[in-house]
């Protein structure tokens, strides 16, 4: 068995580590290489385990693994086609397949431990849900960037319904074309959001860090309990300017001086640090807890499109050296010295295969040091990929981007 399987791993291009080197000139990235180390991955392309009932995933939107090591994730029920859903048409016309609850929670190993989700009493779930984070006592929140989803979702592990702040369709003033809603943008909302993108929650203070987003243009900061707006900011920590005009894009253009948006992540690193995605601009803006600017990086500023800044994730170690950036952009996870910002190699490419990605969205680690990575738009999956250990970082383009079996 052991010999099938390692076939099987060495046909699906199971292992994906270090392609790239450092961005450096070509004398010294020889140098550089030999001496930097990084993580090494590899995928594994039997996790998760199949779902039951024929259930499939939409666009996987949002992921988290919480202090127990269970992987969480949210997709969109909504986003598969009439094949993929032909269960659940009337008349069925077959046996497969039908969507998953949006929610689903899973083992390292890849057994599904529980699932639920969706409209219900109380509550406004999202047009278009998007992000999840479980925060350290055990509350799952939930954005949406869904034409009028102005709130966040906050409930129990076992679905049960906490919290809503914010309004849905707060920001809506009627509805243009085919219904679609007009909304009225508001950076300085005290109430409600601007399709939110995704939420943190900081441990040390329960304040929520709320990435607002894909309307609003900046990173609001409210309490966990109440609700209440305590701050928030836009680019540099500037106050937000809703008719600020952007420039063109591009590597030599001028950096934009509020977020281009969608503000897709704001991540708290051990040290208080927040890192956020401003993706359109293809960079990462770090912040205090107080939104006081400290540093930028700029990655693939040549991206124009959904630019290259999706989401970002921490490696386990106490000092969280590395930064884990998913760019659906270019199908890559690329990764980063946290301390500089310095891209040091890449895994991925574009594909359908174990260990390729198209449109990599959510990026989330394990204690183990193991990352899970989510894909929206026709990927509609979730993959594992599993920790190597250090390696050096190899030349751009030398060798396969795979190790190879003995």
């Amino acid at each position: 068995m052991r010999r099938k399987r390692d076939v099987l791993l060495g046909a699906a291009l199971v292992a994906l580590v270090l392609v790239l080197g450092v961005g450096q000139s070509a004398l010294d990235r020889t140098a550089v290489a030999q001496s930097t180390q990084a993580p090494m991955f590899e995928v594994d392309p039997f996790w998760p385990k199949p779902l039951p009932n024929n259930w499939l995933l939409g666009n996987a939107i949002g992921a988290w693994v919480d202090d127990e090591d269970h992987i969480w994730i949210v997709h969109r029920t909504d986003a598969l086609t009439g094949g993929e859903r032909g269960a659940t048409l009337d008349p069925p016309t077959g046996e497969c397949c039908s969507p998953a609850p949006p929610v689903l929670q899973f083992d390292q190993e890849g057994n599904l431990l529980s699932s639920w989700g969706g409209p219900g009493d109380g509550y406004e779930w999202p047009d278009s849900n998007h992000g999840l984070f479980v925060d350290h006592q055990g509350y799952v929140w939930i954005g949406g960037n869904g034409g009028p989803d102005s709130h966040i979702l906050k409930f129990t592990t076992d679905g049960q319904f906490v919290a809503q702040f914010g309004r849905k369709g707060a920001r809506q003033q009627g509805t243009g074309d085919q219904g679609r809603p007009i909304m009225a943008r508001d950076s300085h909302d005290q109430e409600s959001f601007g399709r939110v993108a995704k939420v943190t929650v900081d441990p040390a203070t329960n304040e929520v860090y709320v990435s607002d987003g894909y309307f609003n243009k900046r990173v609001a900061v409210i309490d966990g309990e109440s609700g209440a707006m305590k701050r928030y900011w836009g680019a540099y920590g500037n106050e937000p300017d809703d008719d600020y005009e952007f420039g063109r894009r591009g590597p030599d253009a001028e950096p934009a001086q509020q977020f281009r948006g969608p503000v897709h992540c704001a991540d708290l690193a051990n040290d208080g640090l927040l890192y956020v995605c401003d993706r359109q601009s293809n960079r990462i803006q770090v912040f205090t807890r107080e939104g006081e600017f400290v540093k930028e990086a700029f990655f693939a500023p040549e991206s124009l499109g959904e630019g290259s800044t999706w989401d970002v994730a921490f490696s386990p170690d106490p000092e969280q050296r590395y930064l884990y950036l998913a760019d659906g952009r270019n199908m890559k996870v690329r990764i980063v010295l946290r301390d500089t910002l310095e891209e040091i190699t890449t895994f991925g490419q574009g594909g359908r295969y174990p260990g390729m990605f198209f449109g990599v969205h959510s990026i989330a680690t394990d204690s183990d040091g193991n990352i899970y990575t989510t894909e929206t738009y026709e990927g509609k999956r979730l993959q594992k990929f599993v920790y190597k250990g250090m390696g050096p970082v190899r030349e751009r383009n030398q060798g396969p981007p795979w190790p190879t079996s003995n």
